[in-house]
């Protein structure tokens, strides 16, 4: 039985098995993106939240999903590489995975489960979890959501201080 989030596998971008465990003890902002929406501006919010915020314990992790709209086709490389030169990520990111239906992601399961608080699909690209330190799931925003709004910030750095 899987206890918290950083008990979850899944597979980096680049390849590694296990995204989370690096990252355990940390607040994280977990995040399904996509290449070719109307939100992909946001990973410049996102990149600027995690370069500001990291050195106090906080993480963006990024999980790339082709479900919306078909909004993210490209290779692992090729969201990489995306990311890297159009926003400057550096936050973690896993291997493409879906996050609704039959297939969705031990990760989505998890974050979804009724038990937890925040129960049903992910409604688009851009939608945001918030995970504390010790791997309960604290909150759970719409995609609309901009990394800089005022109550997505106040409860990261509440997060912060727990």
């Amino acid at each position: 039985m899987v206890s918290d989030f950083f008990d979850l596998t899944v597979q980096a971008i680049e390849g590694s098995s296990n995204l989370l465990g690096p990252l355990r003890g940390r607040v994280l902002l977990v995040v399904n993106v996509a290449s070719r929406c109307g939100l992909t501006p946001q990973y410049a919010g996102l990149e600027q939240l995690h370069d500001e915020l990291q050195e106090h314990g906080f993480s963006v992790v990024g999980f790339p999903c082709n479900q919306f709209g078909a909004q993210e086709p490209g290779s692992e490389e090729e969201i990489r590489r995306f990311c890297s030169t159009t926003y400057g990520v550096t936050f973690p990111m896993s291997a493409k995975l879906e996050v609704n239906g039959p297939g969705r992601h031990a990760i989505y399961q998890w974050l979804t489960d009724p038990a937890r608080g925040f129960p049903g699909d992910i409604e688009w690209n851009f939608e945001k979890f918030l995970i504390g330190r010790d791997g309960r799931l604290l909150g759970r925003y719409p995609p609309t959501t901009r990394p800089e709004d005022n109550g997505l910030r106040q409860e990261i750095a509440d997060a912060l201080t727990e």
